[in-house]
């Protein structure tokens, strides 16, 4: 249990963040930095200060992780490339093949400064010239040389590293054939596959380049000018990267993207990248001006379910909805190195939300950042939270998380409305996803393959747990991955929703959301989701759906892994351990429908978009290097069968209420209910274990609902439903 003590610093850190981004703003526009860069190499993560405490540790604590990376480094080289260009012939002298040796010149040039065996330098340098050489013929045959830029770091780390046993003329020579690369890494026009994202994506393609070859070059007569350019280009690029994210983590935490697989994994990579660099080159150790990075663990804490799974939210593969084992490890290493001292009660989070992942550090992709954590046996050791709320919105992610607790039998869920980003996020407002040892309501479709389902069907509104309404002739809503070929009735725009009300307490959680500015004006004059939930198992989800015309159909959709067995207005669909019972109460004459199965699992306006068809065509026509897909059966989490409830008659405004129900297999119906109508109003009345509750939801007007908990002849609670958002900062646990 935490302390008042210790959520003050948690709030505290919450609303520094605001402060620390007008400070970031204001230094754009200071060079006096600039002096400060020291004169001598190495400085590019390490110097020659901090070198002793960093090979001290790659001695000691890390000498197993040490003995992998030289492993890494004498090894052969890894299999398989970004672009398939045609390769210039090897240097006179050289039997090196021409390639890109970037990660394998990182850990051998680590290696090499532990050792200094001249041998392994003359292969340094031999790499180092290969790699030059790959970089130009991608751009000379207007390819990219990779969607990540962190071979080419792997290349100047390696440079900055031996440049004191490199003579004049190969510093010269290799310096300015880099400097002339990145230029065209930020200039060239019609490179195929160039990953130039910008400050608001993971900042993980050529143009993270910028800021660290400024600082490598700044000053040493190769070509100054460009240096100068891209240290301050650079630099300014990080101010706005560190800015937005800062805004996206608000006073909760987050990251630039609800999308957890580039979250946990790629996204975090440019914050340890520009606070290593920045105190190595500059001396300085800047991390506490930016306290938003410890608060990560909070968002992750959210979003782990039982056995390491995720919900599966916006570009994630639905393979397996496993969370990626990789780096999640290390970034919590990271901030409690950085962040022992200045936040430690945050460090202490990071520690106890680490030891949830298997012990990891990548041997081959950033093998040095074991070695750099020279402060992380400093750092407090793991703080369990206490006991976190039932429910907790992340206001800038989009999010509101609920569960029962945090055991492998609880009930977890996730809805999706708001934020401000539209970051590897799909047409999906109003969404929900439902786990309760199972996946029992899914997010469908799939990434995996780039194949037009991806854009046709996965991002779309229909993969979705939420209501379409199809507007003959209506355009497509466009994705990343290729063209949209129809519309299928729902969301033309990825953010506009907006939580209208929340909140949570040991009695239930509440949310309400508007997504009506994310629908087609043409088509929609309304969208209002409630969504109620009555631990451990029950939710009540009521819809109020208006077009602008009465022909322009309404279907309310609930996607599920297997195919659902119905019996008048109830269903219930089984996934892993878990069952799922649903019943429509309104509207009265509402009409049913199961699709899906073999050959239907992806039907979007008329077309199934196969998993198995190949990739999209512009994926096949520029190059990249991905097959078709053999997949015998649909897996379970991509979804194969969604239950479609439609109203009887056409009309402007309509309503759907429905109580859902879940448990284990052993769960044999859901409870009794019963709804009722009257002017205005809304109603249904249920069982949930020796509670009678009844909500009541508004049918025109304002958004508003009434709760009523008893227990037997005693009545717990009877009051109106909110019609705000609850405030939440930090960990916002409970006392």
């Amino acid at each position: 249990m935490r302390t008042p003590e210790a959520l003050l610093l948690i709030v505290l850190a919450g609303g520094l963040l605001l402060a620390c981004c007008s400070r970031g703003q204001a230094a754009e526009g200071d060079d006096a930095w600039i002096g400060k860069i020291r004169r001598d190499h190495p400085r590019l993560f390490f110097n020659a200060d901090t070198w002793p405490a960093v090979k001290e540790r790659a001695l000691t604590v890390c000498q197993d992780h040490l003995a992998k990376v030289k492993e890494h480094a004498d090894g052969p080289v890894a299999k398989g490339e970004w672009s398939i260009i045609e390769r210039p012939a090897p240097r006179p002298g050289s039997a090196l093949e021409v390639r890109d040796y970037g990660n394998q010149l990182m850990s051998a040039a680590f290696v090499y400064l532990i050792e200094k065996d001249p041998a392994h330098l003359a292969r340094i340098k031999d790499m180092l010239q290969a790699s030059l050489d790959y970089y130009h013929a991608c751009y000379a045959q207007n390819q990219s040389v990779n969607w990540y830029a962190w071979t080419r770091m792997g290349w100047l780390s390696a440079y900055d590293w031996v440049w004191n046993d490199l003579t004049a003329d190969e510093r010269r020579e290799m310096g300015a054939s880099f400097l002339k690369h990145v230029d065209e890494v930020l200039h060239k026009p019609n490179i195929q596959r160039r990953n130039l994202g910008g400050y608001t994506t993971g900042y993980y393609g050529g143009d993270n380049l910028e800021w660290f070859t400024g600082v490598v070059f700044h000053r040493e007569g190769f070509d100054d000018t460009k240096a100068l350019e891209f240290l301050k280009g650079g630099y300014d690029h990080y101010q706005k990267v560190l800015a937005h994210r800062a805004q996206m983590a608000g006073d909760d935490g987050g990251a630039a993207s609800p999308t957890v697989g580039y979250s946990f994994n790629d996204y975090p990579h440019a914050e340890w990248e520009f606070l290593y660099c920045w105190q190595s080159a500059i001396g300085e150790d800047i991390s506490a001006r930016w306290p938003y990075i410890a608060m990560l663990p909070n968002y992750m804490l959210w979003n782990i379910l039982p056995g390491l799974l995720e919900f599966g939210y916006g570009d994630t593969p639905h393979k397996d909805n496993r969370l990626a084992r990789w780096w999640p490890y290390t970034h919590m290493s990271q901030i409690m190195h950085f962040y022992g001292q200045s936040h430690p009660d945050l460090a202490g989070t990071a520690a106890y939300v680490r030891g949830k992942f298997p012990t990891y550090y990548h041997s081959v992709i950033w093998s040095v950042y074991p070695f750099l954590m020279t402060d992380l046996e400093k750092a407090p050791l793991p703080q369990d939270p206490g006991k976190l709320p039932q429910a907790r919105y992340f206001e800038n992610m989009g999010q509101v998380f609920m569960r029962s607790g945090d055991g492998d039998s609880d009930t977890y869920a996730l809805f999706a409305c708001g934020g401000i980003t539209g970051q590897h996020r799909h047409y999906d407002a109003l969404h929900f996803t439902l786990y309760r040892q199972g996946f029992l309501a899914l997010d469908t479709g799939t990434r995996e393959g780039n194949t037009d389902n991806l854009q046709n069907y996965f991002a779309q509104t229909v993969a979705h747990n939420c209501i379409l309404i199809k507007m003959p002739g209506e355009p497509p809503s466009p994705y990343w991955n290729g063209p949209v070929y129809g519309q299928a009735g729902g969301q033309n725009k990825q953010v506009g929703s907006k939580i209208i009300a929340f909140e949570t307490s040991p009695e239930f959680s509440y949310v309400a959301g508007d997504a009506t500015p994310v629908y087609n004006p043409e088509k929609c004059s309304l969208m209002i989701r409630q969504f109620v939930f009555m631990p451990p198992d029950h939710f009540v989800v009521f819809d109020r759906a208006t077009s602008t015309k009465a022909e322009y159909a309404k279907t309310w959709l609930l996607h599920h892994a297997n195919e659902p067995v119905l019996e008048g207005q109830t269903w219930r669909s089984d996934q892993g351990e878990g069952r799922l019972f649903c019943r429509t109460l309104l509207p009265e004459e509402a009409v049913l429908e199961k699709v899906g199965g073999p050959g239907k699992e992806f039907l979007a306006d008329g077309v199934n978009y196969s998993i198995t068809a190949g990739p999209a065509e512009p994926i096949r026509t520029g190059g990249y290097q991905i097959g078709k897909l053999d997949y015998k059966e649909v897996p379970e989490l991509m979804g194969r069968w969604r239950m479609e409830v439609r109203p009887g008659k056409p009309r402007t405004e309509d309503i759907f209420l429905h109580l859902i129900q879940v448990g284990d297999q052993k769960l044999e119906r859901m409870s009794e209910a019963k709804a009722v109508t009257a002017p205005g109003r809304a109603e249904v009345t249920f069982v949930a274990g020796e509670r009678t509750v009844t909500l009541s939801f508004a049918t025109t007007g304002d958004v508003s609902g009434h709760i009523r908990i008893a227990k037997g002849e005693q009545v717990l609670m009877d009051r109106d439903l909110t019609t705000e958002v609850m405030g939440q900062v930090g960990l916002a646990a409970v006392e």
